[in-house]
């Protein structure tokens, strides 16, 4: 192996000129902006940023681009397969060079602002880059509420923002690709900054740090042309083995495509089947953790290396229609319109299992116990409580050894205790709890509609006016001027599913007023089906408390009505 070192500028030049590429084992680009305005501030302060791992290699192997499209003409016949730094090289080619990031043929501009009066000295707060380690929310200033926080005095403390439309006006945030495009001189002439301003060496000096970015040097470790692709393959579950930076299903991968080439592509062209939920599928991770349940009769990934890829090609027949039955089961019986709504991807492979066992031939009472256990194991959030993945072998194993619902059933409720919902359940519960999207699941398939367009809830609705959102029927505003606790504001029961032009032309108006305006419109069972309270004192700011008690009740109540459906 030969350690080296190269500039951020030489790796960005050679993915333009498509002389670094992908093995297979690479999953796709995922960063989301927040992840690359955090290395860039990281480079732009000189602090370490981990080192590049490639492999030199004349084998005919399986390749893949890189998310940016080559815009210059390759100038060696050298082959370099990128192996670990693919998040940190994509985001700061598509930063420097421009051009957007491709990705399952999406284009998607990565738009970063430099804050030219940024404050000197260490970060204010820390921030961390984990290379393969997507999940983190996105900044958003439009949506942002200036009432929880002064948002502008913290953007004033930051060096670099995830772009949004408010400050793309105000000039002193410059998109950080111009710096690279543009002479210091152009880009603060444009902003009305000329050479007499007493700003202009500051401004002049800061601009050049951060061009200075392209001079940043990586330690790169080449691996030896000699090695074959099964060994490449055990370094790269090593290495991100050792610095836990890819999730299991992703090192189980880079074992399958050892011995089976061209299975990303296959996994791939199967995941756009499921449409909307495409990147929910390839995320989750879920057709190699459902093949290797397959293959093993369970879940974990510790024995993926020794399945024969007779046994791979198989199993992967099988979870194909398992998770293509599950997925229809959950759209078509369970109202389930997006995928991201469940608790645990884990949920569909049980119901995966079951429908291949019975060669997708299910009773009415087999449906029944099926949507009563995924009900159940959904908002109880079976799957995060303990062990994920022994949980599921439990699981797995009751199916695959007596093949019966019930005793799944029984299991879940050794595991959670409790079934029926009571109002302690909701109570101070916001929206990443499963209640919520139960609520919803349970709203829609009492067939409860929007309240001015009479339109049935659905998160299939084309048009922004018409996209499913979820509405404060007391505005958060009031609340909090009212002096409530933020729980208290957006709690599960203060909660109400609308379309995006009924919840604007709302805004910020006392329920008093346009609840009324509701009833006179539609009737009061457009109110009812919503489970919201018709007393008009409930209404009132100062009877927020009871309000939410009434409704509290009312979720349970309707929830528990609902499930009786499946006893």
């Amino acid at each position: 192996m030969v350690e080296t070192y190269i500039s951020v500028r030489e790796l960005v030049d050679k993915v333009l000129r498509k002389e670094l590429k992908l093995p297979e084992m690479q999953r796709k680009y995922i960063w989301p902006g927040t992840r690359v305005r955090d290395l860039l501030d990281s480079l732009y302060r000189k602090y370490p940023s981990g080192t590049i791992l490639v492999w030199e290699t004349d084998e005919d192997i399986q390749e893949r681009d890189l998310a940016i499209k080559s815009t210059k003409p390759p100038t060696t016949s050298q082959k370099w397969l990128l192996l670990d730094g693919q998040q940190r090289i994509t985001s700061l080619s598509a930063i420097i060079s421009g051009e957007p990031v491709h990705v399952r043929k999406r284009k998607r501009p990565i738009e970063i602002l430099f804050n030219l009066e940024h404050p000197e000295g260490p970060p204010v707060e820390v921030t961390e880059v984990d290379e393969n380690d997507g999940q983190e929310s996105s900044e958003n200033l439009e949506n942002g509420d200036s009432s929880e926080r002064d948002i502008w005095e913290e953007l004033k403390k930051k060096i670099f923002v995830v772009s949004s439309k408010t400050l793309k006006n105000n000039p002193l945030w410059i998109p950080v690709s111009d710096v690279f495009k543009k002479s210091e001189s152009q880009i603060l002439k444009s902003i009305g900054i000329n050479s007499d301003d007493e700003k202009w060496d500051k401004y002049s000096a800061r601009l050049q740090n951060l061009k200075k970015i392209a001079d940043y040097t990586y330690g790169m470790q080449v691996l030896d042309k000699n090695k074959s692709y099964e060994e490449v393959t055990e370094i790269f579950v090593r290495v991100n083995s050792l610095g836990i930076k890819l999730r299991g299903s992703d090192l189980a991968l880079a074992q399958i495509t050892s011995k089976w080439k061209g299975f990303m592509d296959q996994i791939e062209e199967f995941a756009k089947e499921f449409k909307e939920d495409e990147d929910y599928i390839l995320e989750s991770g879920l057709p190699v953790r459902t093949l290797v349940v397959f293959a093993t009769q369970q879940s974990k990934f510790k024995t993926v290396g020794k399945i024969k890829k007779k046994k791979l090609e198989e199993s992967w027949e099988l979870a194909k229609n398992g998770l293509r039955f599950a997925v229809n089961f959950l759209r078509s019986n369970a109202g389930v319109d997006n995928l991201s709504n469940i608790s645990s991807p884990f949920l569909l492979i049980p119901i995966a299992i079951y429908a291949m066992n019975n060669n997708e031939k299910l009773s009415g009472e087999d449906e029944k116990r099926l949507l009563r256990w995924f009900y159940l194991a959904h908002m109880r959030g079976h799957y995060g409580m303990g062990s994920s993945e022994s949980i599921l072998d439990l699981d797995i194993s009751i199916i695959f050894r007596g093949n019966s619902v019930d005793n799944l059933l029984n299991q879940l409720q050794t595991h959670v205790k409790k079934f029926e919902v009571g109002e302690k359940d909701i109570f101070e519960k916001g929206i990443r709890s499963p209640f919520f999207s139960m609520l919803y699941f349970v709203l829609k398939q009492n067939e409860a509609k929007d309240w001015w367009t009479g339109l049935s809830l659905s998160e299939r609705h084309i048009g922004r006016a018409h996209s499913l959102q979820y509405h404060h029927i007391f505005p958060k505003s009031l609340l909090k001027k009212a002096g409530f606790e933020k729980k208290e504001v957006n709690e599960i029961s203060n909660l109400a599913f609308i379309g995006g032009k009924t919840n604007r032309q709302i805004a910020k108006k006392e329920p008093k007023i346009y609840l009324k305006e509701i009833i006179e419109k539609r009737g009061k069972d457009t109110l009812a089906s919503q489970l919201i309270s018709l007393e008009k004192e409930d209404w009132e700011i100062n009877n927020y408390k009871k309000f939410l008690e009434f409704r509290r009740k009312r979720i349970a109540e309707e929830i528990n009505k609902f499930m009786r459906r499946f006893e």
